[in-house]
C-alpha cells in the first residue's frame, strides 16, 4: 500500500533530508586512500547521533541478519549494501555511500558515488552518466504520470552509453520507513501505479559498466556485479506535489 504524506509530514521528511545531505558534505572529503570503511561508518553514526537523529539503516532487516552499519559502503564492483569493514579504500576506487536518517520518525535516503583520487576515464564517465540517469529519472517523476516513466528514462539514458542497468534492486517509497511502496524500477518492468500528490520516493539508478546482472555475496547483504566490472549508484529522495516535484535531498556532485 502506498502511504501518501501531507504537507506537515513532508516538512518532517524534508528536515531529515537536509540533515542527511549536511552529513554527506562533511563525510565525502573523508573518503580518502588508506581509510577503512568502518571508520567512515563510525564517523557517520556519531555525527547523526550528535545531530539529534538515528541511523535509519543500522539494525535494518531481519532479526537473524540485521544490517550492522549506518552506511552501505560499496567499492568498485560492489553495487549496493556493502558492509563497513576493515577494508581500506585505495586511490582510483569508486566508493558508493548510501545512508539514511530517522529524524523524529521521518526517514531520509540518499546515495552518492565518490571518485577517490585519480580514477580512470572509464570510471569517471560511468559515474557521470549514472548521475545523469538520476536527473533523467527525476525529470520523469510528475504527478499524473506512471511510475515506470522513471525507469524508462533511466534505462534509455544508460543504454545509450552501452551500460547495464540493475533490474533486481530498485528505488522505493520512503518517509515513514526505510522501504515503502511503490517500487521504483530503473527499467520499465513491474507494477505501474500513477504518481500522485503526497508520494515521497527514493529514485536510485544503479548502473554497471558491463552486465546489469548482479549476485548477492554470502553475507546476504553485499550485491556485486555478475561480471566483476565496476558500478555506480546515485540517489535522491523526491516529493511529488500536484504542480511540481521537489528534490528533498541536496545535490552532491563530487
Amino acid at each position: 500500500m502506498i502511504r501518501l504524506k501531507n504537507e506537515k509530514q513532508i516538512d518532517g521528511i524534508r528536515e531529515s533530508c537536509r540533515l542527511l545531505s549536511a552529513m554527506y558534505r562533511e563525510l565525502v572529503p573523508l573518503v580518502t586512500p588508506g581509510v577503512e570503511t568502518i571508520e567512515l561508518d563510525r564517523w557517520a553514526q556519531n555525527w547523526i547521533k550528535k545531530a539529534g537523529g538515528k541511523p535509519a539503516f543500522l539494525g535494518y532487516g531481519s532479526k537473524k541478519n540485521p544490517f550492522p552499519g549506518a552506511l552501505c559502503i560499496s567499492l568498485n564492483e560492489e553495487v549496493i549494501h556493502g558492509i563497513p569493514s576493515r577494508r581500506k579504500i585505495a586511490g582510483g576506487d569508486l566508493v558508493s555511500l548510501d545512508g539514511g536518517i530517522d529524524l523524529g520518525g521521518f526517514i531520509s535516503d540518499q546515495a552518492v558515488t565518490v571518485e577517490v583520487g585519480k580514477v580512470t576515464d572509464t570510471a569517471r564517465k560511468l559515474n557521470q552518466v549514472t548521475r545523469e540517469c538520476l536527473a533523467k529519472g527525476i525529470e520523469a517523476a510528475k504527478a499524473g504520470e506512471r511510475i515506470l516513466q522513471i525507469g524508462r528514462a533511466v534505462y534509455a539514458h544508460a543504454q545509450q552509453h552501452g551500460y547495464g542497468v540493475v533490474r533486481d534492486f530498485c528505488g522505493h517509497g520512503v518517509g515513514f520507513d526505510v522501504h515503502e511502496d511503490p517500487a521504483v524500477p530503473n527499467c520499465p518492468h513491474g507494477a505501474n501505479p500513477r504518481m500522485t500528490r503526497g508520494m515521497v520516493i527514493a529514485i536510485e539508478p544503479m548502473i554497471n559498466l558491463g552486465t546489469g546482472d548482479v549476485e548477492v555475496l554470502d553475507d546476504d547483504w553485499t550485491v556485486v556485479t555478475a561480471d566483476d566490472k565496476i558500478s555506480c549508484h546515485w540517489e535522491h529522495t523526491v516529493a511529488i506535489f500536484a504542480d511540481h516535484t521537489e528534490v528533498l535531498t541536496e545535490d552532491l556532485w563530487v
